[in-house]
């Protein structure tokens, strides 16, 4: 289903499969989204006017707000980022500056647009891939599969070049192997499709992205703007970009490096490098998370606050919109769309500078979660957590049944650990889920082709001895 035919009740209802309950952001992101598809069609004298209505989510962690802003973005196949407000410093401090969130949404995009580019050419690669993979096949069993040296130089260069001519003259490529019989290729090619070449060896030139030099820079904070750059200076050097390595693989794995290849061919990078960054300007959507750590306290005048107002006024020209400049090219962000969320447990939204408040004229406060809602999240979502662990212990062969009342008992502990506790959300669910499945998982291995169903004792056994224990809970749950 393209963007253009989701209706906003339609994205509620896509976003209903993943994300249970906060019907009111899910009602506000799906008119957003409609929104870029109706600015679309106006003329385009208005269209440039039309600016999105950012959002701010209020809400504790662990009620959704992520994924929401996440799976709308997948439904939209728009470039997105989740940014956490809080890693970003001031200019002048030692950090990661905000332009930074415009570069990796170009990326984003970029991985976008070549991602459906390469399915576009797929096919034809994958025949062009095996041609090739054909030929190499026949060449190794001719003995004719390294590439042949180069003949001795001749004894004199033409007149004027001395000995540069004697060189030059002596690079000449060597001669190219005869090609194989028609019924050779054929009889190959059959082989091939048939899968009976797979586990054959050949050995390979690929490409050698590796730059050592480069990696002394990973993950050291801050550096990670100037790695990529360093990258980028590095790629474009004589000799570095194009380089080859040797490499002995099988065939099945050659043919998938043979079709990379020829589809890197097949698609245009200058055009892939245009389209991402039209996608990423009239179709980006930034997640602004932990904002309220950076809302400084009303009145203050030094210490970290002064950092936190900074970072807010960093902020506040790409939110408005502003051009960043990218390795692609100057990127608009007048059309991103900006979605912003904090818990604001400590401090309030009007703590945040004012001209930053009015960028996001949309609010929505998600509501915490309690039982009945954990027991939805167990059960109704398409990537329910019981439904990730029974697949998992199927593949070792153990068939899991969980009855309602072992999913009632669950949902019943996380609530009541929620509020005994730091109040975390449906994270709560994943450490009692683990608790519970700790025993099973250990022994599953040992125990293909057997049935086991978890109900409320089985749930109470295992949860009984953390939950004795005030002091074990606190730690474990």
């Amino acid at each position: 289903m393209s963007t253009k035919s989701f209706t906003p009740r339609e994205l509620v209802g896509e976003l209903d499969r993943y994300v249970v309950g906060q019907h009111k952001a899910k009602k506000a992101v799906s008119i957003a989204l409609r929104n870029r598809w109706r600015r679309q069609q106006v003329s385009p004298e208005l269209r440039e006017e039309i600016a999105p209505k950012n959002i701010l989510m209020i809400g504790p962690t662990g009620v959704g707000k992520t994924e929401i802003a996440r799976r709308l973005a997948k439904l939209a196949n728009a470039p997105f980022v989740k940014v956490e407000a809080s890693k970003f410093t001031e200019v002048g401090y030692v950090g990661r500056d905000v332009e930074s969130i415009v570069r990796d949404l170009v990326e984003q995009g970029l991985h976008l647009v070549r991602a459906e580019a390469i399915e576009n050419v797929k096919t034809r690669a994958h025949d062009v891939a095996e041609e090739r993979l054909v030929v190499m096949i026949a060449h190794k069993r001719q003995g004719t599969d390294r590439p042949q040296p180069p003949p001795p130089p001749p004894p004199s260069g033409p007149p004027g070049l001395g000995n540069l001519g004697q060189l030059f003259m002596g690079m000449q490529p060597p001669p190219a192997p005869p090609a194989p019989p028609d019924s050779v290729i054929s009889e190959l090619r059959t082989k091939l499709r048939a899968g009976s070449l797979d586990d054959e060896s050949l050995e390979l030139d690929v490409a050698d992205d590796a730059m050592p030099m480069v990696q002394m820079f990973s993950g050291m904070q801050g550096m990670e703007d100037l790695e990529k750059g360093l990258r980028d200076a590095f790629s474009n050097v004589p000799g570095m970009k194009g380089r080859t390595k040797r490499r002995r693989v099988k065939v099945k794995d050659a043919l998938k490096l043979l079709e990379a290849e020829e589809a890197q061919k097949l698609v245009d990078q200058d055009t892939l490098v245009r389209e991402a960054i039209e996608r990423t300007e009239q179709s980006g959507i930034v997640f602004l998370d932990e904002i309220d750590k950076i809302a400084g306290r009303q009145g203050a005048q030094h210490g970290p606050d002064v950092s936190r107002e900074g970072v807010q006024r960093d902020l506040l020209p790409i939110v408005e919109g502003s051009t960043v400049n990218t390795k692609y090219g100057p990127v608009k962000t007048d059309h991103v769309l900006f979605i912003a969320a904090g818990a604001f447990h400590v401090a309030k939204v009007s703590d945040l500078i004012p001209e930053l408040q009015g960028r996001f004229p949309i609010r929505v406060e998600l509501e915490s979660l309690g039982k009945d809602d954990f027991v939805r999240i167990l059960k109704e979502p398409k990537n329910a957590l019981t439904k990730q662990y029974q697949a998992l212990l199927r593949t070792e062969g153990v068939e899991v049944t969980i009855t309602d009342d072992a999913i009632e008992a669950m949902a019943e502990h996380a609530g009541e650990a929620n509020e005994r506790m730091e109040n975390i959300g449906a994270r709560r669910l994943h450490t009692i889920l683990e608790a519970v499945f700790e025993e099973l998982s250990y022994k599953a291995a040992e125990m293909s082709g057997e049935a086991v169903t978890i109900d409320r004792t089985y749930v109470e056994d295992r949860l009984r001895p953390i939950l004795k224990n005030e002091d074990l809970s606190r730690f474990i749950l």
